[in-house]
């Protein structure tokens, strides 16, 4: 059996079994053709893989400057394919079973302070039906800690206004409820009495948030309108996909907010996933015990 078929049965089982998204199929995709390319420069199949041919493909990727992260994340993948190889007896032996994972460094996610959080939602303009809809966006992906892929896919049916709820599907096709704030709810029923049908034309979909074309917005078009209002609400800090996602768990856990409720909301599978934003909040807490303590800086000691 050729690499290419191995890979291809591999992902087949993986979306009939697990129903992965396409981008994570597209992943374990890249990282077994990478495996497969190496080894066929040193006249070895997939099949044949050993734990030293594993050894060299790690050091090479190494060796290549790709971060411990990363490397971590292609072991991962190469692991999930061999076990499946042995389950389905293609293998007798996984190769990748006594190898330790690189200790990956965890960068803490960048998050806005409170204030930014309240410039960036009060930036676009409500009177138009366009900056309703944008602030009742940003209110809710605040409100809730949706990933941005969550958000732009939401359906009108998903949303219960009079619970104070709303239903997502996240990773893995995995439904989770979530709560959602009084000004988040206020505000989208305002946008829905208000907005959405100027923008809809007359034209029906059940998409909850829709563009001036009448259908859902593309994360890539919200990530550049979250853009433009940050710099309207002048905010320098670097931005990422999940900037108001990182603030929200942050700024719940600041608050006392229960580590596996926050875990719940997110649609984290692992409570350690979870875990990082507890130290943003230390190193908040570090940075204004610093900055306000009055004895926060090191006093020389007496001669």
């Amino acid at each position: 059996m050729t690499n290419a078929v191995l890979i291809r049965r591999f992902l087949d089982d993986l979306l009939v079994e697990h129903g992965l998204s396409a981008n994570t199929l597209n992943a374990y995709r890249t990282d077994l053709e990478g495996l497969s390319k190496f080894l066929s420069k040193r006249g070895r199949a997939l099949v044949e893989t050993s734990r030293e041919d594993l050894l060299a493909f790690l050091s090479y990727l190494t060796d290549r400057r790709q971060a411990s992260s990363t490397v971590a994340r292609k072991l991962s993948s190469l692991r999930r394919f061999f076990r499946h190889l042995v389950e389905k007896r293609v293998c007798d032996i996984d190769p990748s079973r006594l190898l330790d994972s690189p200790k990956p460094r965890r960068n803490l996610p960048k998050i806005l302070n409170e204030e930014e959080v309240d410039a960036l939602l009060s930036a676009p303009d409500r009177t138009t039906d366009m900056g309703l809809r944008d602030a009742a966006m940003l209110e809710m992906l605040y409100a809730t800690g949706l990933r941005v892929s969550e958000l732009v896919t939401l359906s009108v049916d998903s949303l219960d206004e009079d619970m104070g709820f709303i239903r997502v599907v996240g990773k893995g096709n995995k439904e989770r409820v979530v709560p959602i704030g009084e000004n988040a709810i206020e505000l989208v029923r305002y946008y829905r009495r208000r907005a959405r049908w100027g923008l809809l034309k007359g034209k029906k979909t059940a998409a909850l948030f829709v563009s001036n074309r009448c259908t859902c917005m593309t994360r890539q078009n919200f990530w550049y309108m979250i853009r433009r209002y940050a710099n309207m609400a002048g905010i320098v800090k670097p931005l990422s996909p999940h900037l108001l996602r990182h603030s929200f768990a942050s700024h719940l856990l600041a608050h006392g907010a229960d580590l596996r409720a926050v875990q719940m909301m997110l649609g984290h599978a692992d409570i350690s996933t979870t875990e990082i934003y507890t130290h943003v909040a230390n190193e908040r807490l570090k940075a204004i015990h610093s900055q306000y303590h009055p004895r926060a800086s090191a006093v020389a000691s007496p001669a």
